[in-house]
């Protein structure tokens, strides 16, 4: 066992293994807190559901703003210090959270944070990509889902119980798990984007200084517009379920940290597996598919009424998660060229700021105005209507991409 793991562990550069288990440390401190903001907003505040979720889609705003920003730079001035900045304001923000109390206090911190979210993770993907040749790069990415998502399961047990004391003690301890991971990136990090790497073949694109060779992608641009509105189904998810839990069927921070981590744990599990099979197949069928599962899984929600009939549906969700989010990741490397890869990887996060902005306004506004079950019907129809644009994609032609040699 001990050998076989050693040549499997051989597969991949040793800075692609920093980049693994500092994943977990940072995903780790943020779901101590993250899954629980939006109750301790809501009860700290005593605001409507539509202003906590206006909150939320400000940070994720930021996100959108910020992605367009820091693709140029990762393409210029390479990924580490973006990645250890990121880490280190994140940090700060967290630990000054714990000391909000007005909504504009609030404001500031989630925009700070937001804009600074994008830095660490197209910084951490454009590096993926740097150091990993592109028959490997599904189980790579699906590696780093995995350690991300063994964060993610541990970090809303801890949280639950740890919230359930003191809320101020979950912000402090998010802040120091990422402060950790600031440091430990910042000495033991090695910059990847070299000059050799940053050649550019003579048939590449020429607007390097900007987004258009991007935007004239018109299969990417109807994968992003996909991917957002299939990823706004799981957003409602993150977001909401956590209030409406506890609002209109008294479960407690303690089972809602169990219920993400069923999700983490089952990613955990399966996620390396399953990319290895998915991997065989047309990534736009897989999308689609995973799309449906996706949408089905959410609205399953409205019908729940315990905490198992809610740990059901999160399992479906993931069944879907597990087969969208490497795939995605994957077919944007597919379509960035080498020297264009932090643009890709930015507008694919400017994706992720419009879902998790959008996606907990129309969820708080079907709340606020309809009902509390019109959130998770929402998030049905998001999932089909994601799956449609999926294929359309899989009748457009893509380009192959220019690789060139690994360093």
């Amino acid at each position: 066992m001990v050998k076989n793991f050693k040549a499997f562990s051989r597969q991949y550069p040793y800075q692609f293994w920093l980049l693994f288990w500092g994943m977990l440390i940072s995903s780790t401190g943020v779901s101590i807190i993250w899954p629980f903001l939006t109750i301790y907003i809501r009860e700290s505040l005593d605001i409507s559901l539509t202003t906590v979720a206006g909150l939320i889609a400000l940070n994720s705003f930021m996100i959108l703003a910020s992605s367009l920003v820091i693709g140029p730079v990762t393409d210029r001035v390479g990924r580490k210090w973006i990645m250890v900045i990121s880490l280190a304001f994140n940090s700060g923000s967290l630990f000054l959270m714990s000391h909000a109390n007005t909504i504009a206090q609030f404001a500031v911190l989630m925009a700070v944070r937001g804009a600074f979210i994008p830095l660490y993770r197209i910084g951490a993907d454009a590096m993926v990509a740097d150091l990993i040749e592109p028959d490997k790069r599904m189980e790579a990415y699906s590696l780093m889902r995995t350690v991300n998502n063994l964060g993610v399961a541990l970090g809303p047990t801890i949280g639950g119980f740890i919230t359930t004391i003191s809320y101020t003690l979950g912000f402090y301890s998010a802040s120091i798990f990422l402060a950790v991971f600031s440091i430990l990136a910042a000495i033991f990090l090695s910059e990847t984007l070299t000059k050799q790497n940053i050649v550019r073949p003579s048939n590449a694109p020429r607007d390097l200084t900007g987004y258009g060779t991007v935007f004239k992608d018109r299969p990417f641009l109807v994968f992003c517009a996909s991917f957002t509105i299939t990823k706004m189904a799981p957003a409602l998810v993150f977001v909401l379920l956590s209030v409406y839990t506890k609002e209109n069927f008294q479960i407690p921070e303690s089972q809602f940290g169990f219920m993400m981590a069923t999700n983490a744990t089952m990613v955990v599990l399966f996620q390396y597996a399953v990319s290895k099979i998915t991997k065989k197949h047309s990534p736009q069928l897989i999308l689609m598919i995973g799309s449906v599962v996706y949408g089905i899984g959410v609205g399953s929600i409205a019908w729940d009424t315990n905490f198992w009939s809610f740990i059901f549906s999160i399992i479906l969700m993931t069944l879907g998660e597990l087969m969208v989010a490497p795939t995605a990741i994957t077919m944007v490397a597919k379509f960035a060229p080498q020297e264009m890869r932090g643009r890709y990887m930015g507008v694919y996060w400017l994706t992720v700021g419009i879902t998790k902005g959008l996606a907990p306004m129309i969820g708080g506004l079907l709340n606020d105005n309809i009902a509390p079950v019109a959130i998770w019907y929402g998030g049905l129809v998001m999932g089909l209507i994601g799956a449609v644009g999926f294929s359309i994609l899989s009748r457009m032609e893509i380009k192959e991409k220019i690789e060139l040699p690994q360093h």
